[in-house]
């Protein structure tokens, strides 16, 4: 069986776009580009045209008062991301790596691994943690 593609139009900055849109969505009461842009530390023209694209891609929406609101396929691909982002940043931390590297390196890996090499690291960890618990009990 082929590994699991993603989706050609998910690049890095598309998948950090919409991480950021959901990190955010659960800090503040409403969404606006120019927070998106703070977060991540981009220009708001960048964000604005970004934010243009993704709208088109149907990843997101923006309402009158242009606050942005990811859609059901956007919100999935930024749980995703989100998801491998607090997993990688969890592993490299337990085994001593600083936050700040750990964070960063999460950010590097959480977009080139792929589907299947992911749900096997997880897999692995969640034996490892069931082996430890039962050796203890």
């Amino acid at each position: 069986m082929k590994p699991e593609k993603k989706d050609p139009k998910l690049t890095e900055s598309v998948e950090d776009y919409l991480e950021s849109v959901l990190v955010l969505s659960s800090q503040l009461p409403h969404v606006r580009s120019v927070d998106v842009a703070s977060h991540l530390g981009f220009s708001k023209p960048s964000v604005s045209h970004a934010v243009k694209m993704l709208a088109e891609e149907g990843l997101l929406e923006v309402t009158p008062n242009k606050f942005l609101l990811l859609t059901k396929k956007g919100k999935e691909v930024a749980e995703n991301t989100y998801q491998r982002h607090v997993f990688f940043t969890d592993m490299l931390t337990a085994i001593g790596v600083d936050l700040d590297t750990a964070q960063e390196d999460a950010c590097r890996i959480e977009h080139v691994i792929s589907e299947e090499t992911f749900q096997a690291i997880k897999e692995f960890y969640k034996n490892k943690e069931k082996e430890q618990e039962d050796a203890q009990a």
